[in-house]
């Protein structure tokens, strides 16, 4: 089979809308910062379209296509990649491509049909479900009595699973035979800090003890009735500055929600220095970088106030992701709620394996530091930990 019948081939199988679930590896060019791409179909808005998911190294991109535009992005993909592995509704088929665009195509009839489910993709199946009453959901406004989710709540409900997601992904990262020691700083009205608690102590069954620390004193008092009325013992909040909160000699994970500019690098301090195995950061208001940033190589981007801002705040968690590297952190950025409902959608996750950095990754981050002109608080912080 030719290289033009095969993609003729493939992408007839798509417009018939065939497709169950591909992987497309093997980047041709080592530096490509892509490392695979999976697709699926899916339903939107009672459209169909294809899903793709860029794979980075530390970060996932998700971009939904029409069919009708999949042929040109089809083409793009192929000559960034040379491995298919792709599941229809009656087969699956193995595309491999040479340097020169010879192809191998292994076709394998499956035993039965398999059926393109759109369903699932309409409605999330979340980890804690929308039709079932959560005491902690209704008790802070998510839910009414009767267990519906609220409509103008819906966003906090998707944030909120979105959120246990993540804490359920670090669950093999926690121990095992002891109580667990969590910290939430910035925990505002902590609707992600009941969360966490609820899954885990309520639906996981773990013994855990967990401490909800924010400046709002109102907030606070209101949190902890809350707790109480939950029966939520081990979960306690306080009024309290992560910079002065030394309270701690072992954590074994910490939260920081929007904690402003350079409080969450505190944070990020803190936990690293306590020697926390899971680290969850959503930062907010990376100031620091745009007041050192000079670049003259950016002075195109730099120059508009807003493109600078947004420049600063990406390089700044980009940063803090490497430093939590070199420290011994296996770290990504990860997407935390979609873009259009804030731009506050960034995600640090770490997880501690003691793996040592190599002196490339050493001189990496050195060059990056330099060329910005950037003297980085965390770097500072963490320097006897480098």
């Amino acid at each position: 089979m030719d290289f033009e019948k095969m993609k003729e081939e493939f992408l007839n199988r798509i417009e018939n809308k065939q497709l169950i679930n591909a992987t497309i590896s093997q980047p041709r060019q080592k530096s490509n910062e892509i490392k695979r791409i999976k697709l699926k179909p899916i339903e939107l808005k009672g459209t169909y379209h294809i899903q793709i998911e860029y794979q980075y190294e530390r970060i996932l991109k998700h971009e939904n296509i029409i069919v009708e535009e999949f042929t040109h992005t089809f083409d793009i993909l192929l000559q960034q990649f040379r491995q298919i592995h792709a599941q229809f509704v009656n087969e699956s088929i193995q595309v491999q491509l040479s340097k020169k665009n010879k192809v191998l195509w292994k076709e394998t009839k499956a035993e039965s049909t398999k059926e393109v489910n759109l369903s699932h993709n309409r409605k999330k199946q979340y980890l804690l479900d929308d039709s079932i009453p959560y005491p902690f959901l209704i008790r802070l406004g998510v839910q009414t009595d009767e267990g519906k989710v609220k409509k103008q709540k819906y966003d906090k409900f998707r944030q909120i699973n979105r959120f246990v997601e993540f804490i359920n992904d670090s669950l093999s990262h926690l121990p095992k035979d002891r109580q667990i020691r969590i910290l939430d700083f910035g925990s505002g009205k902590s609707y992600l800090t009941f969360a966490l608690y609820h899954y885990l102590k309520v639906e996981k069954g773990l013994d855990i003890r967990v401490t909800g620390l924010d400046l709002k004193k109102e907030v606070i008092e209101e949190c902890n009735e809350i707790a109480k009325d939950l029966r939520y013992d081990n979960l306690e909040f306080l009024v309290g500055d992560i910079n002065d909160y030394n309270e701690e000699s072992a954590v074994d994970m910490v939260v920081t929600l929007h904690a402003c500019d350079v409080a969450t690098d505190m944070a990020l301090a803190h936990a690293v220095k306590w020697g926390a195995k899971v680290i969850l950061s959503v930062p907010c208001c990376q100031h620091e970088l745009n007041r050192q940033l000079n670049a003259p190589s950016l002075e195109i981007m730099s120059q508009h106030g807003l493109i600078k801002e947004r420049f600063a705040s990406l390089a700044t968690d980009s940063i803090r992701a490497e430093l939590l590297t070199l420290v011994g952190y296996d770290t990504q950025l990860l997407e935390f709620i979609d873009i259009e409902h804030t731009p506050k959608n960034i995600l640090i996750r770490a997880y501690y394996t003691g793996k040592k950095p190599t002196a490339e990754q050493r001189i990496r981050y050195d060059n990056f530091i330099q060329f910005l002109s950037a003297k980085p608080f965390l770097q500072n912080e963490l320097k006897d930990y480098l």
